[in-house]
Order: structure tokens, then sequence, then C-alpha cells
């Protein structure tokens, strides 16, 4: 029972915090775009409208366990794509603290890599078709 929990719980944070990041971006998606444009990337409007209707579809995978493995794969890539744009070494100089921001993207990688390994758990996984088998849920 107390895995079970875990899981869920694990799970209800990983698509929490994607759902409150997708939120964000929408609720302002101008000031999302002035941030990735701080950052030096072109289109920083389209971007912000990409990222966050990937990050939409990461919270839908994460808290449903559809494409479970693969969403919490793509999330880690994401999230070490924006440690090192938004909060890397060019950084850190000028604010210690996004030394820490840095970092703490690197502790989420290791919680979605241990997520994508393990899967969403066998109760509460939604299972799309022919596309997963019961051994990866």
């Amino acid at each position: 029972m107390s895995k079970t929990i875990a899981i869920c719980l694990a799970r209800l944070i990983f698509g929490a915090v994607f759902v409150m990041a997708a939120a964000f971006k929408f609720a302002d998606m101008q000031s999302t775009a002035g941030f990735i444009a701080s950052a030096g990337f072109p289109m920083s409007l389209f971007l912000a409208w990409i990222a966050a209707f990937f990050e939409s579809a990461l919270a839908i995978c994460l808290l449903t366990g559809a494409f479970f493995s693969e969403a919490a794969l793509a999330a880690g890539i994401y999230v070490i794509f924006l440690a090192f744009s938004f909060h890397g070494p060019n950084r850190w100089s000028g604010n210690q603290a996004e030394f820490g921001f840095f970092i703490d993207h690197f502790v989420f990688l290791a919680g979605l890599l241990f997520a994508a390994v393990h899967g969403p758990g066998e109760r509460f996984a939604v299972r799309v078709g022919m596309l997963q088998s019961n051994a990866e849920i």
C-alpha cells in the first residue's frame, strides 16, 4: 500500500509541476516570451507557445500514466535543457541563486529518470491500446 501511495504522490508532484509551468505560460505568454528572448533564443513567442503545449502534454502523460516512461524521459531532457539555457554557468557570477536553480533541475532529472525506468505503477495507469504492453505498465 505504501508503494502505491508513493507512486501516486510522485506522479501528482510531477504532473503538478508541469501543470503550473504551463499555466504560468498561458497566463502571461508575453512575459514568457521575454524570458526566452533574454536567454538569446529567436522566435521567443513561438517558442513560448511550444513550451506551454509541450508542458501540458507532459502533465497529461505523467498524471494519466499514458506513455509515462516516454514522457518522463522527454521531461528529463527538457529539464536539463532548461537548466543549461536559463540557469547555466554563465549566470552564476551575477547571482549565486542561479547555481541553486541549476542544481535543482538535476534533482528533478533524477526523479524523472527513476520514474521512466519504473513506470507509472500497475494500478493507476491508462492503458493505450497496443502501444503499451502489460510488461511496460
